[in-house]
């Protein structure tokens, strides 16, 4: 049987720098890393099922979008493979009307939501005047089990008819409305950020949330902000959802309040800011890469494999 240290799933051609930069360190640490692409998808499944082939990590980019990785995963995990970002967790961490439950009873700050049933559960919305009132206008429409980009979200909605159409877009989908929440601005700056949970350490960047862009922060900025709420918000976070690897939208307010905005996002774009100019500082990146090769290091160790 041939034995690697990490497998890695992709098939978004823009993770492609990712996974370079990832190999490179690994390699440079005298870690084997194997790559698993719709190319040779079939070929490794066959190979993990006669037992000719193993990995003891695995971070798979690709299953929430081919189910041919889902099931390859679930021979993985038969298999004792250990899981970067296990499924059934994320499945779970990604929903937002469970996380915002959730985060509440943990004392989490989050905005004034409201959760609606999808329409395949209950055809008939019934939303009070005062909750509507408390929701306050705009507000915004998200649908609690898709993810990343913004894709399906409304943030300037007004009237309860916006539900109602954005609901039957989605029929299966539960659907969270969220106040719309305003940032305090500093020296210039929108209080908004995203930061990283990265295999035990947080990374924190500034993130607008109007043109998407990403602006590395300093400790500096940290003091003197006093933005040390969100590695305390984040940390919070990583433990009640018990994920190696995530990011999170955290937005401090005028009233100096940190709220957890866009709960979880696990498959978090890490295109280069180099490269792309709303992507992630390259220094965020290399950090993540080598913060995954330091944990299977550990593990390693640790477990002697």
């Amino acid at each position: 049987m041939e034995k690697f240290d990490l497998g890695l799933a992709y098939v978004w051609e823009y993770d492609q720098d990712f996974i370079d930069l990832t190999e490179r360190l690994f390699h440079q640490n005298n870690l084997t890393t194997f790559i698993i692409g719709e190319h040779n998808i079939w070929e490794v499944r066959e190979m993990i099922q006669s037992k000719k082939l193993h990995f003891n990590f695995y971070l798979d980019r690709a299953w929430d979008v081919n189910d041919e990785f889902g099931e390859l995963g679930a021979m993985l995990n038969r298999r004792k493979t250990r899981f970067f970002n296990p499924y059934r967790q994320v499945l779970h961490a990604i929903d937002k009307a469970t996380m915002h439950l959730e985060f509440i009873t943990s004392g989490i700050n989050v905005p004034y939501s409201i959760i609606i049933p999808p329409v395949t559960e209950k055809q008939e919305l019934y939303i009070s005047f005062a909750d509507l009132a408390r929701l306050g206008r705009p507000f915004i429409i998200k649908p609690c089990n898709t993810t990343g980009g913004g894709v399906g979200v409304v943030t300037g909605a007004e009237t309860l008819q916006e539900v109602l159409k954005e609901r039957m877009s989605n029929l299966e989908d539960k659907y969270i409305l969220q106040e719309k929440i305003y940032p305090a601005i500093l020296d210039g700056r929108r209080a908004w950020f995203r930061a990283f949970w990265a295999f035990g350490t947080v990374i924190p960047a500034w993130w607008d949330d109007q043109t998407h862009l990403y602006t590395e922060m300093t400790t500096e900025e940290v003091d003197h902000y006093k933005l040390k709420g969100i590695f305390n918000l984040t940390k919070v976070i990583a433990k009640l959802i018990q994920l190696d690897f995530f990011s999170t939208e955290i937005v401090l307010t005028g009233d100096g309040r940190f709220l957890a905005i866009d709960y979880v996002n696990d498959q978090c774009d890490l295109r280069l800011k180099s490269l792309h100019y709303d992507g992630v500082p390259d220094r965020i990146v290399s950090q993540i890469s080598y913060n995954m090769m330091k944990k299977v290091k550990q593990i390693k160790r640790k477990l002697k494999i």
